[in-house]
């Protein structure tokens, strides 16, 4: 699904992610874990075009995207369609091209209804429909008996499920997450995993998520990577997260 080649970023003289390379595969749940300041949200925002890189790329394949790269591309995906290289793409034409992106705190528009917020994702679908998918209020209930209260009177939790609904209303094939769990209540951030399954068995849908709670992360993903100091330093499926893994990276 995303293919990460050798990625470099900078702020300013400050060197945050080294030689980066990972693989995003389609249809399942991939965690990336560390300790605070490694550079997970700065390489979420990096995939979504939030922050620019100095070299290296990221390699998009969406089932369904019959369009070829630039050129620049060299392999094929299953389907032998070329995969589309968002390196240089700007944010809204990631998003046109199915990368749905949920913000570490949240980030929806206080002052608007919780249908109002929906809407936001609507002008970005290259399909031009114009109403709230149904699918939304199915996963996220309580969006829909809410949905004319403003954003700001919802509870922490309540927000984390609209801004999961705000970016499913584009119809990802991938989704990024960034600590959805941070700072909600346990029974909402079990909701949240058990959508991000049923998100990957009934739409097919790649999840990509940062999350600190190692719970969490072994009961909703399928593979995990950490990162320490802007280099991936283990990966593999979740059941190999050892306990040698977890104190040498992840302990404070």
């Amino acid at each position: 699904m995303l293919s990460i080649e050798s990625l470099n970023q900078f702020y300013g003289e400050s060197h945050t992610l080294w030689d980066l390379t990972l693989e995003i595969p389609a249809g399942q749940c991939t965690c990336v874990m560390g300790r605070n300041g490694v550079g997970k949200t700065t390489l979420m925002k990096c995939i979504m075009g939030e922050e620019s890189v100095r070299d290296g790329k990221l390699l998009y394949r969406a089932e369904g995207e019959g369009e070829g790269g630039s050129g620049e591309n060299s392999s094929g995906d299953a389907s032998g369609h070329e995969p589309l290289d968002l390196t240089r793409r700007k944010l809204e034409e990631r998003a046109r091209l199915g990368v749905g992106y949920v913000p570490q705190g949240r980030q929806i528009f206080p002052m608007m209804t919780v249908e109002e917020n929906l809407r936001t994702g609507l002008a970005v679908r290259r399909d031009g429909l114009r109403q709230i998918p149904e699918r939304i209020y199915e996963l996220f209930p309580v969006l829909k008996e809410m949905r004319h209260r403003r954003g700001g009177d919802l509870s922490g939790g309540q927000q984390q499920q609209l801004a999961i609904g705000r970016a499913l209303v584009i119809e990802p094939r991938l989704l990024i997450l960034d600590e959805p769990g941070e700072g909600i209540q346990p029974n909402i951030v079990a909701q949240i995993g058990e959508v991000i399954r049923r998100l990957i068995k009934e739409d097919g849908l790649t999840v990509l998520l940062v999350e600190q709670k190692l719970p969490f992360a072994r009961k909703y993903a399928d593979r995990f990577v950490i990162m320490d100091r802007g280099r991936r330093v283990a990966e593999g499926e979740i059941a190999a997260l050892s306990d040698e893994l977890i104190k040498q990276h992840l302990t404070v």
